[in-house]
């Protein structure tokens, strides 16, 4: 599994006009899952995204987690982030999962974030056409890959 982690101000996902999901401060996820993916690395990514020090403390230092800072967090699946682009100018995305298995994968995903929080978590709406706003705070963006965790 793919992921990019936004600390933001605030974020939503939006569909066909209507706003599916919005959080304010916290973390804006966008997953991509690629076949050999399972559900032990949706659980070391959930682990890993929960306690990440990418937050500021007192001192204004990155030095807290989104468990410290009880921020919310908004997950949103993005095939594209499997994408291949060593050929060509147009990206390849048969490293992205079918939906048979990603949906599944997906969806561990976000019940183990909720299992850490302790709290739902915003969620967008796999397959669907979404518009995803947010006001990054930093910017902070960070790249996860569950393949290469050392």
């Amino acid at each position: 599994m793919k992921v990019v982690i936004q600390r933001v101000q605030n974020a939503s996902v939006t569909i066909d006009g209507t706003v599916v999901a919005a959080i304010g401060a916290g973390l804006l996820i966008l997953v991509g899952v690629e076949p050999a993916d399972g559900h032990e690395d949706s659980k070391w990514l959930a682990a890993k995204i929960c306690n990440m020090r990418i937050f500021n403390d007192a001192e204004g230092v990155m030095n807290t987690s989104l468990l410290d800072t009880d921020g919310e967090l908004l997950a949103v699946s993005q095939f594209t982030l499997q994408a291949t682009t060593k050929k060509g100018n147009r990206p390849s995305y048969m490293n992205a999962a079918k939906p048979e298995i990603a949906i599944p994968i997906y969806k561990h995903f976000l019940k183990e974030l909720e299992s850490i929080l302790g709290k739902n978590v915003g969620k967008g709406v796999f397959g669907a056409d979404m518009k995803v706003a947010l006001v990054n705070d930093g910017p902070v963006t960070i790249l996860l890959d569950s393949k290469n965790k050392i």
